[in-house]
């Protein structure tokens, strides 16, 4: 089986990395920079095609590995070529956009994916396992913080607001995503931001900062935080409390993850070493491909992400509540 990469920067190479663990599979890449294409090819043993739609003429599935704003012509002319097609998180900039990509895939009957890589690591797996399982009883809070360091990008691109949507699409969609295929849809978003309806001149601002409180149908109540100023590096929390207690985890901790309730406090165990979550979201993504079935992460779970996202752009700049399930409806009357 054939797969092609787009874009040969850092995600890009992070796919690369594990695809070639995955059996059976080989390699082809394009990206518009030579240079890099050239280094890339050699470090990965891939083979260079000349052109992307070269590259969609020799390949199985593409992994487009671009920054956010390029996604829709790319993931566009990828489904027009039939070419089953995993686009990275964000799905897309703005949700009308996740919705023409859903349309012509199905118009098409391409498979579409998303790179939600968080669900396939092991500690929020096996807490999401724990809550469906009833660990806590019935859930009624969820808090989790994600961030570190501003990244750059190409040319900056992750700093400007315009095209990466800043942490609250970039980043904190991560954690929307976990949190509406663990509890469920989400019915409103109240957003607060430093970078956005802040009477701070935008220029005096360093990085990027948000928290939103999503409620969802099922009354749970969740508090995100997302930051790209700690300059102590990366760091993820999580801590569901439910009716009869509590899991908590700590990416700094160790162990990571742990099980309170009446009957006392239960330590989670090491995760294996090898339980890699790009290895394994990759490798069911080609078993997808192979078997001609629905990816792990579908574009309409992608594009559900992204409306909480926007909503909480939109509840950050406008100072009110938004419902994502509108802004979904409204992207697909477009």
């Amino acid at each position: 089986m054939k797969v092609g990469i787009l874009g040969t920067g850092g995600m890009g190479n992070v796919h690369a990395r594990h695809y070639a663990n995955i059996s059976g599979v080989e390699l082809v890449a394009w990206d518009r920079d030579s240079d890099k294409l050239g280094a890339f090819s050699k470090h990965h043993g891939a083979a260079k095609a000349t052109s992307y739609e070269d590259l969609l003429n020799q390949v199985d599935l593409v992994d487009i590995c671009l920054p956010t704003p390029l996604h829709l012509d790319f993931v566009l002319q990828a489904i027009e070529s039939g070419t089953a097609t995993l686009v990275e998180k964000p799905m897309a900039r703005r949700l009308h956009e996740c919705r023409r990509m859903i349309d012509a895939a199905n118009a098409k009957k391409v498979q579409l994916g998303v790179g939600h890589v968080v669900r396939f690591f092991p500690e929020h797996r096996k807490i999401h396992e724990l809550v469906l399982a009833g660990e806590v009883g019935t859930p009624a809070s969820c808090r989790m913080r994600r961030g570190g360091r501003c990244p750059m990008g190409s040319e900056g691109w992750f700093r400007d607001l315009e095209q990466s949507g800043g942490v609250i699409l970039d980043l904190a969609i991560h954690d929307y995503d976990w949190l509406r295929w663990t509890f469920g849809e989400v019915i409103q978003v109240y957003a607060k931001s430093v970078r956005l309806g802040s009477t701070v001149p935008d220029t005096q601002i360093e990085g990027d900062y948000a928290v939103a409180t999503l409620s969802f149908e099922s009354g749970l109540v969740a508090n995100v935080e997302t930051t790209w100023m700690d300059p102590s590096g990366f760091r993820s929390t999580l801590e569901v409390t439910g009716s009869n207690g509590m899991i908590e985890f700590d990416s700094r901790q160790n162990p990571a993850w742990r099980v309170h309730t009446d009957s006392g406090s239960m330590a989670g165990g090491q995760m294996d070493g090898m339980d890699d979550p790009y290895y394994r979201h990759l490798s069911a993504v080609v078993d997808a491909v192979r078997l001609g079935s629905e990816m792990p992460i579908s574009g309409e779970e992608g594009m559900k992400a992204v409306a909480i996202a926007e909503a909480a752009i939109q509840s950050a700049v406008e100072g009110r509540p938004v419902d994502p399930r509108v802004l979904m409806a409204e992207a697909s009357a477009v």
